[in-house]
């Protein structure tokens, strides 16, 4: 089965319609709403799967559909659906992780009073990451990314009545709201510049060969180029949907909603929006670099920015307790590898690893997810332990999802999408800087997801909740065995040695098995880092939950700092929130002072002038009419007194005038 171009707007239909659906479901039609959008995730799977196998007819061609949206002048603004195998392979990934996702759900928030909205929401979330996904507008891209922010808005807030939860969802909207501000700014200039939008459009599109070679030809400030400056500006977008440094702050934050929307959203989807758009503008960021002989270029900003955020999270994690949290932070270092592939050239690399990431770390997301409904939302992993017995399904397929993140070879997919990362890392001739903070994070990669298995799994249970925990229901570990076979399947499919999924994304991707001397680095590295978070954790089971981390009693003080987040947080809440709150004090004065001042002033004046008005009218103008218009009714009056009707009156009165008037006439003769 195939799906043609012009019908690929259906992906993201089906679950809009699941979300209208379950908008309109009473809070008693808890099937019809999960059905709903179950079913229409299924058929967007199906469907994904048909325009995968239309990509890969041709797997260098992007097939194009576009229409006008509406007319603007004498030009029309026009949008468009866009196949190529990374539109296929990533709807084809959302599409079926989000629909074993959902599966889980039914499970997990079986108990809650808004099950029917949850599912709503997803819907519409799905919805919009798969209209972002098969956009070949930048324009329909960013309207859809950003009905994702709204989506994860709505489900970061879920739980509005928990305050934590209500500012963690402001939190997330705000901040990647300052990158998409540079995402617009970006879109703008870029259609200023080439007067479209599109990214393939018959030979006309932004990321086709006229419109490259215009952007190179451009410069701004500092020689650098204007396909340069868009390239950053869009990259921004990607920085806040994607938690890179400095707007990592609000991933973590975000795990206070549901689970299934940790997995859904902070693992596998949203979060690699940002990726995603890097990869699909990446003609675009690479187009100065052959032409221009300035330093700067998009892709060493984004190399540098992915391998701060990879060492960033990966630090940071060590130190938490939270279970979600230590996940979210690896997911921001995760995606930091990511960027880090895409900097150094390789998005291929970078793809691979998001699609192997989206598996393993949906998988965690959601076994995480089985250790607290189990333990009645137990998340602090000191309290819990011991759940390797009653929670054996649980246990194993996160286990294996640790495996394929800390890059254990050769079985896992995480190891060989890591080493593609690193390959191409090595080879970087700018700098070698990104290779080594790679290899780091693998030491601390390994080293933390064996910390959070020994606390969580292994020992006795340290807590009421722990004890009395028991294995999740079918519907909750049937996805997790699911996914825990991709975890490790999925690795095979970009081996070196059969680099199939490079060579889909990438017909010109030529393989190079060598490099035997790197692989044996880094599996000596995941070898240390296991090896020293099971000699801390798991040689030294923790005994209760109040005794003192090993690395706390060793280093407090570093330990702390880990644990508070390097204290980002405090550092923005005392500047930029200061200065945010400074602005918001001095806007708030000049309103109620300034503007409302001169508004009050205009008031009175204006009441000063009707009064004057009014004084002039009525006294003056109405009193010298009223005057005249009595006087001249005075003298009406008496006028009409000699109006009788009596004719005889009349004739005598002429009469008399007659005789008055001859009398006139004889006496001025007669001088």
């Amino acid at each position: 089965m195939t799906l043609p171009v012009h019908l690929l707007w259906l992906i993201p239909a089906l679950p809009l319609l699941a979300a209208g659906i379950g908008s309109l479901t009473p809070r008693g039609g808890r099937t019809l709403s999960a059905a709903a959008a179950i079913g229409a995730m299924g058929l967007a799977f199906l469907l994904s799967c048909g325009a995968l196998a239309t990509a890969l007819q041709d797997p260098s061609a992007h097939l194009a559909h576009n229409f006008a949206w509406f007319d603007l002048g004498t030009a029309a603004v026009r949008l468009g659906w866009l196949l190529d195998p990374l539109t296929a392979l990533m709807c084809v990934m959302v599409t079926f992780v989000g629909l074993l996702i959902f599966i889980f759900s039914t499970g997990y928030m079986h108990e809650d009073a808004n099950y029917t909205r949850f599912f709503c929401f997803l819907s519409l979330f799905a919805s919009a990451m798969l209209g972002l996904l098969v956009s070949n507008s930048l324009l329909l891209l960013f309207i859809c990314w950003e009905l994702v922010g709204l989506a994860s808005y709505l489900l970061i807030g879920f739980w509005f009545h928990k305050p934590e939860a209500a500012a963690a969802a402001k939190k997330a909207f705000i901040t990647t709201r300052i990158g998409d501000l540079g995402f617009l700014i970006g879109m703008l200039w870029l259609y200023d510049a080439t007067g479209s939008l599109l990214f393939y459009d018959g030979g006309k599109g932004v990321l086709e060969s006229d419109a490259l070679s215009i952007l190179v030809a451009q410069t701004t400030l500092g020689g650098l180029a204007v396909s340069t400056a868009v390239g950053l500006l869009i990259f921004c977008g990607a920085i806040g949907k994607s938690g890179q440094f400095p707007l990592h702050v609000w991933l973590p934050d975000a795990m206070e909603g549901p689970t299934p929307v940790s997995a859904l959203i902070h693992a596998a989807t949203m979060v690699a929006a940002g990726v995603f758009l890097i990869a699909r503008v990446y003609p675009l960021m690479i187009a100065d670099q052959a032409l221009t002989q300035t330093p700067l270029h998009a892709l060493t900003v984004v190399a540098a920015i992915g391998a701060i955020t990879a060492l960033l999270g990966a630090v940071i994690a060590v130190a938490q307790n939270d279970i979600k949290r230590v996940l979210a932070f690896s997911t921001v270092s995760q995606l930091g590898y990511m960027m880090l592939a895409l900097g150094v050239g390789s998005w291929v690399a970078a793809i691979f690893h998001l699609l192997t990431h989206a598996f393993f770390k949906a998988l965690l997301f959601l076994g995480a997810g089985s250790v607290i409904h189990a333990a009645h939302h137990e998340q602090d992993i000191r309290r819990l332990g011991g759940l390797r017995g009653p929670m054996r399904i649980t246990f194993v397929t996160f286990a294996l999802g640790m495996m394929a993140l800390a890059g254990v070879p050769f079985v896992f997919s995480g190891f060989w999408s890591k080493e593609a990362i690193l390959h191409a890392a090595h080879g970087w001739s700018v700098s070698h800087l990104p290779f080594y903070v790679g290899l780091v994070a693998v030491v601390l990669t390994a080293f933390y997801m064996t910390r959070l298995v020994a606390e969580a799994f292994f020992g006795h249970a340290r807590s009421d909740a722990a004890s009395h925990a028991h294995e999740s229901p079918r519907a909750m570990t049937v996805p997790l065995m699911i996914l825990a076979v991709c975890a490790v399947v999925l690795g095979f499919l970009g081996t070196p040695y059969w680099p199939w999924l490079q060579r889909t994304l990438d017909p010109t991707f030529h393989s190079e098995p060598g490099g035997a001397g790197l692989m044996i680095t880094s599996i000596v590295l995941v070898a240390v880092g296991i090896g020293a978070g099971w000699a801390l954790y798991g040689r030294r089971l923790r005994q209760k939950a109040s005794a003192p981390d090993p690395i706390a009693a060793a280093m407090p003080g570093v330990f702390a700092a880990l644990a508070a987040r390097l204290g980002f947080d405090e550092l923005y809440a005392a500047t930029v929130g200061r200065l945010n709150q400074a602005t918001a004090t001095f806007a708030d004065a000049f309103d109620r002072y300034v503007l409302d001042g001169a508004v009050r002033f205009l008031s009175r004046l204006g009441e000063f002038a009707g009064i004057v008005n009014r004084e002039t009218d009525e006294d003056v103008i109405n009193g010298g009419f009223d005057t005249t218009s009595g006087q001249l009714r005075g003298a009406a009056q008496s006028y009409s007194r000699a109006q009788t009707g009596d004719a005889h009156g009349y004739l005598g009165m002429v009469a008399m005038g007659f005789v008055l008037i001859v009398l006139a006439v004889i006496l001025g003769g007669m001088q």
